[in-house]
């Protein structure tokens, strides 16, 4: 499957109904088909990996072909130049988590660069970071708790930003870390407490938000 043919599907596929959903949730963009994901996903796996194709994708600039670019493109030939080339041009909080989701935690680069984006200005390439943390948590069960101690700096250290998709995706963070195990979980909420320590009101509401679902029956029972 070429670009052309790409562009046909979702010419085809997209609603105007689903343009407008996507505004209520503060998906922005310049240019959309309106296609949902579920559809994304089936023409990615149509599509089948493909490197090259995901620079065409990524290069169109339309929503939809940067969320499939995310999806095909092969972790093995992204370069460091790709990664902050797309994270800079990074405009809406749903392609920073599909580009975490589907790729970058696939690509060692990108995983080092957390130490990096945590400290930008710009609130998509932060929201990166721990975006990037989160899934790492999520998809990497079998690692052990101790791999995460040395996040817990960048999170406290970041958490008095308040921009809204920065202090959601260290929330977010926080949160994945404690769900894996019984370790995972006491660590995350000792520094969930550190943060209610700080004398700042979006430190506080990120902590209130992790010891909220943390400390819940329902984690608690999950990670007996």
């Amino acid at each position: 499957m070429n670009l052309e043919e790409i562009i046909k599907l979702l010419e085809e596929n997209g609603t105007e109904d689903n343009i407008k959903s996507s505004k209520r949730f503060d998906i922005r963009f310049k240019k959309a088909y309106g296609v949902k994901l579920p559809i994304l996903r089936k023409i990615a796996k149509q599509t089948g990996k493909n490197h090259k194709l995901a620079q065409e994708l990524w290069e169109y600039n339309a929503h939809e072909t940067r969320l499939l670019a995310t999806m095909i493109d092969e972790p093995e030939q992204v370069t460091n130049q790709q990664l902050n080339e797309w994270v800079s041009s990074f405009d809406s909080w749903d392609i920073v988590d599909q580009a975490c989701i589907n790729l970058f935690d696939k690509v060692p680069q990108a995983i080092e660069n957390i130490f990096i984006w945590y400290k930008a200005e710009e609130e998509f390439t932060k929201r990166t970071a721990f975006s990037l943390i989160a899934i790492i948590a999520v998809h990497n069960k079998k690692a052990p708790a101790s791999i995460f101690d040395k996040y817990y700096p960048l999170i406290i250290e970041a958490s008095t930003d308040n921009r809204n998709f920065v202090k959601k995706s260290i929330s977010w963070a926080l949160r994945s870390i404690g769900k894996r195990d019984k370790q995972s979980n006491k660590n995350a909420l000792k520094c969930a407490y550190e943060l209610q320590k700080l004398d700042n009101k979006t430190s506080n509401w990120i902590a209130r938000d992790v010891i909220r679902e943390l400390e819940s029956e329902k984690v608690q029972n999950k990670i007996k």
